[in-house]
């Protein structure tokens, strides 16, 4: 049985039900936006404009999650997100037409913002303090596999059973899965100092903070604007569609894959190390797009390098920088200009490649020389006491 007491146990506890929060939200309309659509009357950017619009649910749900785990933990926090997944994914199945849609987003927006992985880091960092890197990855390898697990899944649901029994099954699977292991997470976590902060703490937004927003949502910018898009400016580019799909399976592997070489090559590097290197991926790869087909493939494992090791950096450079006290609430404030990039970026992409065609890639190249400077820019100032980081005293303004 399964020991979430223990930090392997909690690691695997909480890999599981990050896997599962993914695979049924943020990875469901690539299957199912096409057969939701069809049966309650929506376009298909009708769908996706219902996801955007729980992007920003999320969005702005995210500081008071954060806070909320500063103060007394994220077992109950995280067991709530399975119960608006749950209701969302229900009301999806139940749906007949645009309100119902909507409906059902707002509620997994909720869900997004509770469960998703800056919850997941809060509770690692209010279990861990300072040490919780290597507990955050671990938990992103494992969340890495969700579009992996959750594609095929959801696929597999919809050939057998219809798109609406699929999300039932994954509403049950919120139920009986991930409540029981939430659940098990321990429930006194660290210390009375960290369980006597500030329940209304104030943060500065100072020069650093703004740097690292600025680059955590340039860094997503350019993430979710390629998992929508990818294959067809692969194919502006002159790859044919077979080979835009295999350029495409190689991501989900080098993100895996560049987790694990931070968890070991780069585990005693800073933080900040790592996240300049993952902006600096991306631009990297559009460079060799000029070679190719070779060019093509060394792109797509370069993004999802990138991407790999920007999930982990967006959890571990504000410990590494601020400390791990009011965490979760500075995670939030961090994560709001993030979540509202990712519900932009779609359609944002989808203009960009009406107007300039492969040219995108140019701009998005851009965007992430801009998120590399940005983060060359802030100092790499190891963390004081714990809950001391340059944030509170060597910060640069």
């Amino acid at each position: 049985m399964l020991n979430a007491s223990s930090r392997l146990g909690v690691i695997l506890a909480l890999g599981a039900t990050q896997t599962l929060a993914w695979a049924s939200s943020y990875y469901l309309l690539a299957i199912l936006a096409e057969p939701i659509a069809a049966s309650t009357g929506m376009s298909v950017n009708g769908v996706f404009a219902a996801f955007s619009f729980s992007l920003l649910i999320s969005a702005l749900t995210g500081p008071k999650v954060g806070r909320t785990i500063d103060r007394f933990g994220g077992r109950a926090v995280l067991m709530l997100s399975n119960a608006f997944f749950a209701a969302g994914l229900f009301l999806m199945a139940g749906a007949s037409d645009w309100v119902w849609v909507w409906l059902a987003w707002a509620f997994m927006g909720a869900g997004m913002g509770f469960g998703l992985y800056d919850a997941a880091f809060a509770t690692l960092a209010r279990i861990y303090g300072a040490t919780a890197r290597s507990a955050i990855t671990g938990v992103t390898l494992m969340g890495g596999l969700a579009s992996t697990v959750g594609w095929p899944l959801t696929a597999w649901g919809l050939a057998a059973v219809g798109w609406r029994e699929t999300c039932v099954i994954w509403a049950i699977a919120h139920l009986f899965i991930g409540v029981p292991l939430n659940a098990m997470l321990p429930r006194a976590e660290r210390g009375d100092r960290v369980a006597q902060a500030d329940p209304a703490p104030k943060i500065e937004i100072d020069r650093t903070m703004i740097l690292l927003g600025f680059a955590f949502a340039a860094g997503w910018t350019i993430s979710t604007g390629m998992a929508a898009h990818l294959p067809r400016l692969l194919q502006d580019l002159g790859a044919t569609g077979t080979q835009a799909i295999a350029a495409g399976m190689l991501i989900g592997p080098a993100q895996v894959g560049a987790r694990i070489a931070e968890a070991t090559l780069f585990k005693r590097a800073h933080p900040l190390t790592s996240a300049r290197l993952s902006a600096g991926l991306h631009p990297l790869g559009v460079a060799l797009l000029f070679f190719g087909l070779p060019g093509i493939a060394m792109f797509a494992i370069l993004h999802g390098a990138g991407n790999g090791i920007l999930t982990i950096a967006r959890g571990t450079v504000p410990l590494a920088l601020y400390g791990s006290e009011n965490y979760g609430y500075r995670l939030g404030i961090l994560g709001v200009p993030s979540r509202m990039a990712q519900a932009a970026s779609p359609l944002l992409f989808g203009l960009l490649m009406e107007w300039l065609g492969a040219g995108t890639f140019a701009v998005s190249a851009s965007i992430g020389l801009a998120a590399a400077t940005a983060f060359c820019l802030i100092r790499t100032a190891p963390a004081g006491r714990d809950g001391e980081g340059p944030g509170q005293s060597t910060s640069p303004r």
